[in-house]
């Protein structure tokens, strides 16, 4: 990656960190995605299970959905999302069926995130990022859990 490439990645996922805080405020578990297309963003999403009382309410799965409502196609092969944390295996399996074209997220998900199984499920020509601003998407999710507990 070139330098210009660390500081789109990088301002990204602070949009979707960002959606994460959204989610955190309202009582969800803090996880926010974006999706972008070139340098502009076209779907944004956070984590609304308990709002929409809907298991399938991840924040890539909205993200997605607004990204395919804007380009009018369930496509999204020129597209890249970023999320604050590694998608499950029900999100990794709809970012197969877009044909994303990247993926980048921060902090691992070693309980739930979809590198738990032995192969790869998203798209054999999605690209893959980890690790940009993890540590933040991290404390996020850490404070959310430390508050459930007191």
């Amino acid at each position: 990656m070139n330098i210009q490439a660390d500081i789109l990645d990088n301002f990204f996922m602070a949009e979707a960190m960002r959606q994460a805080e959204l989610a955190y405020e309202e009582g969800e578990i803090p996880v926010g995605a974006i999706v972008v297309i070139g340098e502009r963003i076209i779907g944004k999403g956070y984590n609304q299970t308990e709002k929409l009382n809907d298991v399938t309410a991840h924040a890539e799965m909205l993200a997605i959905t607004a990204a395919s409502d804007h380009l009018g196609g369930k496509y999204l092969q020129e597209c890249t999302l970023y999320v604050t944390l590694e998608p499950c295996i029900m999100c990794a399996g709809a970012l197969y069926w877009t044909q994303m074209k990247r993926v980048v997220f921060g902090a691992v998900d070693e309980k739930r995130g979809y590198s738990r199984l032995r192969e790869n499920i998203l798209h054999p020509k999605t690209m893959l990022t980890r690790g940009i601003l993890a540590g933040e998407s991290q404390e996020l999710l850490l404070k959310f859990f430390r508050q459930l507990r007191t």
